[in-house]
């Protein structure tokens, strides 16, 4: 019996749904699932593409379509054993039969009556004798309803199928679109008519119940529009720190020693990077700056000039890593030439002995060090700074602001300083980080190596295996980069069955075929037994533990590894010098500024290097994007290339947009490759809301104030 709904519209509790018990509703729960609205927002992962309609002649072996078929005999079950059963049948259509064969699906004989019609989906396999389909789902071809040609395939938890997920799906969106308690239009009417937007109900609709792909892009924009939108308020609004004043303010500005003591001329944007630092020390307000720079740019000494203006004038200095192997290697780097100018450097990471730990704090605390360099450990409440005045966080992205900020908070008054090497272009950098000073260093240092690239497909393997050979026997080292760390990831469908994204249709449509990611843990295993046995080839990827990890890095580093496969977790600022070849597989499917990045690891030593970007793709949009890697160095105009051509999903998560100070914004369907256009129009409108509105308070604005701060508080837990 159907629950009655005591409550209905956006708020009603999951727990009121029809069929949704005690174990049902945890299950919700653990999802962030518990009202209407919440159901409603939890947007599918693809479409299953039903309405993909072939024949038993035209349907290729594997694919995953449907056939429109009348049931020729009788069902049958069997018992294959114990508590299995088979049901089989055959059907036709107008080119030939199909035999369909179910498991554990007694009911089916009754259903599959001779003569009727159905839709069944699902992989189609080739036989000599015809087509058959294992376990498909199966519609009946009845009355003038049509069958939904796109049906979602949802996210899931233990205890929920597709099936049942629909379902409460269809009665949460009848639940939302109450007049009286549904969900309501939040955006100014003339807002959505001049940017061309469906309405907020309508959109929702739409990316559940979507008649075409069209239908689906529609919602997306909308939808990914809002997204934008008040993430753009919620930093116009609430992102700016108020700028704190220093009680003390530093006297001693002689940078002379510190310039000579480098073995190089500063370039002219590190000049400016240095000159604006020196200003934001000056200026008696606490600093918050970020520095921006392409792989090699000099991000580090500009650094290391704000460090030696906090120690001049008494302050002790820290500067946080996000793993042990780069906190190490600035140590190296920064230690000795402190030194010589008479400052103390000490490293704090999480591999050191306790009395080793306990030996540093204590220095610490007694001002014996004048810069710290270390992990996260840098964090820990034992750690006591007896005066700190500038904090330095290098690669920002790979730390939560939580974590940015309690490094801050070690004094109460210290200057922040942090460092990222995505080479955002300047303009989405002043959108991305209005709360934040920015800082551009988009000059490369004379002398840095051109890193060679090149463009090759699966065809070039054995050859692409002997130039690894031939680097490797010359005492190079070599990185492989896979985009996966297994094979594809699987979608569960409506029938229990499982499909991969790739035969999925995703939101909003596919523009480029999507192709079958190489697994680096196959891979890995591949080249270790099979290609190069008599090398050492070790694999690296974000599921191992940071020991693990550090441990395996630092034998490439030193030397021990030949060849290292990876995910995308090998670290920006590593330095391997005699590493001379990168190949990036499925290259197709990074960002133009992700492959920069990677080729940014080799080329750092005397050896001539070279970088190998393996890709089958066959559409001309793939192609240009890595035409323009080849031709070109220059992080900065390649990554407005990739901005122009992807729009900013990459730079939205590389840039660490998701940590700002006031905590995380959901950013989900707004991460996906969207025209760049939509992200300056959400902020522009921003603007234009917050000129014309700053307290959001004129009645137009009410429902938009009320949205914003709900969303705020819900999804950040940040009450405004």
């Amino acid at each position: 019996m159907r629950k009655n709904l005591l409550q209905t519209g956006k708020d009603t509790p999951i727990e009121r749904f029809y069929g949704v018990g005690a174990k049902r509703a945890e299950a919700f729960h653990k999802m962030g699932i518990d009202t209407a609205e919440d159901a409603v927002y939890r947007f599918p992962r693809a479409y299953e593409p039903r309405g993909n309609v072939k024949t038993t002649v035209t349907a290729e072996d594997g694919e995953v379509c449907s056939l429109i078929l009348t049931v020729a005999g009788e069902a049958k079950n069997a018992m294959i054993r114990k508590g299995m059963t088979i049901t089989k049948f055959t059907a036709f259509d107008c080119d030939g039969t199909c035999s369909l064969i179910f498991f554990n699906q007694p009911y089916i004989k009754d259903a599959a009556r001779k003569g009727m019609t159905f839709r069944f989906f699902g992989k189609v396999k080739r036989e000599r004798t015809g087509v058959s389909m294992t376990s498909p789902i199966m519609e009946a071809c009845i009355g003038t309803a049509p069958l939904r040609d796109l049906v979602p395939i949802y996210p899931l938890t233990a205890g929920i199928t597709q099936k049942f997920m629909g379902s409460v799906m269809r009665e949460a969106l009848n639940a939302v679109q109450s007049e009286t308690d549904g969900i309501n239009e939040f955006l100014p009417e003339d807002l959505r008519t001049r940017l061309g937007l469906c309405t907020l109900r309508e959109a929702l609709l739409l990316i559940h119940e979507p008649r075409v792909w069209e239908d689906t892009a529609r919602a997306v924009r909308r939808l990914a529009f809002d997204e934008l939108y008040l993430f753009a308020l919620s930093m116009l609004l609430y992102g700016k720190s108020e700028k704190q004043s220093l009680s003390e303010i530093y006297r001693n500005w002689d940078d002379t020693p510190f310039l000579s003591a480098l073995p190089y001329d500063l370039t002219g944007a590190q000049v400016r990077t240095v000159q604006a630092i020196a200003s934001d020390m000056k200026s008696g307000i606490l600093m918050n700056r970020l520095v921006v720079g392409d792989v090699g740019s000099g991000k580090t000494v500009c650094a290391a000039y704000a460090v030696y203006l906090a120690m001049i004038n008494g302050k002790q200095a820290a500067m946080m890593a996000p793993t042990e192997i780069l906190a190490r290697q600035h140590y190296a780097d920064l230690s000795e030439m402190f030194g010589r100018l008479g400052f103390r450097t000490g490293l704090l990471v999480g591999s050191m002995t306790p009395s080793a730990k306990k030996k540093v704090i204590a220095a610490l605390a007694e001002k014996e060090i004048d810069f710290i360099i270390g992990t996260h450990a840098l964090i820990e409440e034992a750690v006591v700074f007896a005066d700190l005045g500038l904090a330095v966080i290098d690669e920002q992205h790979r730390f939560g602001a939580a974590q940015r900020s309690s490094l801050a908070k070690k004094s109460r008054e210290t200057h922040i300083l942090t460092m990222s090497a995505t080479p955002i272009p300047r303009t989405l950098a002043m959108v991305l980080y209005c709360d934040t000073d920015v800082s551009v260093i988009d000059e490369m240092p004379p002398g840095r190596q051109k890193v060679d690239t090149f463009l090759v497909n699966e065809s070039y393997r054995s050859r692409l295996n002997a130039f690894i050979r031939k680097n490797v026997e010359a005492g190079g080292q070599v990185y492989i980069v896979c985009p996966a760390v297994e094979e594809e990831e699987k979608l569960v469908c409506e029938n229990g069955e499982t499909v991969t994204e790739n035969e999925a249709v995703p939101l909003g449509g596919r523009e480029e075929e999507k192709p079958r990611l190489k697994a680096a843990v196959d891979f890995a295993k591949q080249l270790s037994e099979e290609v190069f046995p008599e090398y050492s080839c070790a694999f690296v990827h974000g599921k191992l533990n940071g020991k693990e990890k550090d441990r395996i890095m630092n034998d490439f580093a030193s030397g021990k590894i030949s060849i290292l496969v990876s995910t995308t977790v090998i670290e920006v600022g590593v330095n391997v010098p005699r590493a001379t070849l990168m190949i990036v597989e499925n290259a197709e499917t990074f960002g133009l500024s992700a492959l920069h990045q990677l080729r940014g690891r080799v080329g750092r030593g005397t050896r001539k290097s070279y970088c190998v970007l393996v890709s089958d793709s066959k559409t001309q949009k793939a192609k240009e994007r890595m035409k323009i890697l080849c031709e070109s160095n220059d992080g900065f105009a390649i990554a407005q290339k990739d901005l122009e051509m992807r729009g900013p999903g990459d730079f939205l998560e590389q840039s660490g947009v998701k940590t700002r100070q006031s905590g995380e914004f959901d950013l989900g369907i707004a991460s996906l490759e969207k025209d760049v256009k939509l992200l300056y129009t959400a902020f522009d409108e921003a603007k234009r809301t917050v000129a014309e509105d700053p307290t959001l308070s004129l009645e137009e604005n009410q429902m938009l104030s009320k949205t914003l701060k709900a969303k705020l508080y819900k999804r950040q837990n940040v009450l405004v």
